[in-house]
């Protein structure tokens, strides 16, 4: 099939990435390009992805900053005539290309209101909560034409969105397991990797190593500056706390795989959880607060321990624990329920199902 996957533009899709949704777009082109399909990636200026055809939109990421998204905002309060902007010139693009399906992984309203132009089918996979704007684009659309094809990340997720509007599939962003190396032995260390921002953690997750006096690694870019300044750089001095710039995948899985233990102290109601997921394919368990799709993701007592909401002090007593069980328990699971190609599985059988006849009959056609 020839596909057109439309990235989000809030930063270029290259490693580092920006978070999860940017490497999982990533590793679905790749995986799909691997698999005969002819795919073009539509991307911020600068982005890169081995083995796949990337189209430049000429749209400087920098210039969407303040579209950000922010657990603690709503989508009207974001600015939005940057994206829409951005959007119609990426759209543009992609209405000059015949496609069979277009998948649209960005986060903005004006990604879901413009898609609406195309004349493939359109598939659009919501990787946030329920979004008070992309869920009013997504009704508008529907009542201009055929009701847009939407996907959520987890069972949580899409049951989550299904309040507001339908959801007809869960595509997960699995992970490449068969490229994160695995360690059988624990390291001394926890760590925690995301971006630095209220709703990932990151200052819980300090307090709740030190308390379990462990030293604690932390790997991320600063996404709320007075967040960043308030809550981590006054803590870069604490004795056992390293905190670094965010790195490759490879160097953090890396990380990972040394570690005793990963912490995932969400403070909202995580969509799906690809940390504690690359966590187990490093072999490593990981400590979570019970939320959103991180039950989904962590078999509890078995590849972690997942404690009460913002508990910090049972999420303390967990890291013990979790360090002793089992690093090969953790490898399995994500070999078996985790993996990238379960998910590329689920992303072609829904392909073919919205391609006209015939096209998506045959893989790679």
């Amino acid at each position: 099939m020839k596909l057109a996957l439309v990235a989000p533009l809030v930063s270029a899709i290259r490693e580092p990435q920006r978070g999860g949704s940017q490497a999982f777009v990533s590793d679905l082109a790749r995986g799909l390009v691997d698999r005969g399909h002819d795919v073009h990636l539509y991307a911020a200026s600068g982005s890169q992805v081995r083995g796949v055809q990337v189209i430049d939109t000429g749209v400087d990421h920098r210039a969407l900053q303040a579209t950000l998204y922010r657990a603690s905002d709503g989508a009207a309060a974001r600015e939005s005539g940057a994206a829409e902007r951005a959007f119609a010139a990426v759209y543009r693009a992609v209405r000059r290309e015949a496609y069979d399906v277009v998948h649209n992984h960005a986060f903005d309203a004006p990604a879901v209101t413009l898609a609406s132009a195309v004349r493939a089918p359109v598939l659009h996979t919501l990787h946030l909560p329920p979004d008070t704007a992309v869920a009013e684009a997504l009704r508008q659309a529907a009542r201009r034409g055929p009701r847009p094809t939407v996907a959520g990340v987890s069972a949580f997720h899409a049951e989550s969105w299904r309040r507001v509007v339908p959801v007809d599939a869960i595509l997960p962003p699995l992970i490449p397991t068969s490229s994160i190396a695995w360690s059988p032995a624990a390291g001394e260390t926890a760590v925690f990797a995301g971006r630095l921002s209220p709703e990932k953690g990151a200052a819980e997750a300090i307090e709740i190593a030190q308390a379990a006096r462990i030293r604690i690694d932390l790997y991320g870019d600063s996404y709320d500056p007075y967040y960043t300044r308030e809550r981590i750089d006054p803590r870069r001095a604490d004795p056992g706390v390293r905190v670094h710039a965010g790195v490759p995948r490879t160097t953090l899985w890396e990380a990972i795989a040394r570690a005793a233990v990963v912490l995932c102290p969400a403070r909202w109601d995580e969509p799906f959880g690809m940390v504690a997921a690359e966590a187990q394919a490093c072999g490593t368990p990981v400590v979570a607060f019970r939320r959103g799709a991180l039950s989904e993701v962590v078999v509890d007592g078995a590849t972690g321990l997942l404690v009460a909401p913002d508990d910090t002090d049972a999420a303390a007593d967990a890291v013990a624990r979790a360090a002793r069980l089992s690093r090969s328990s953790c490898r399995e699971h994500a070999e078996r329920h985790l993996d990238l190609e379960l998910s590329l599985d689920a992303h072609e059988q829904l392909y073919g199902q919205l391609a006209p006849a015939g096209i998506g009959a045959a893989v790679g056609g």
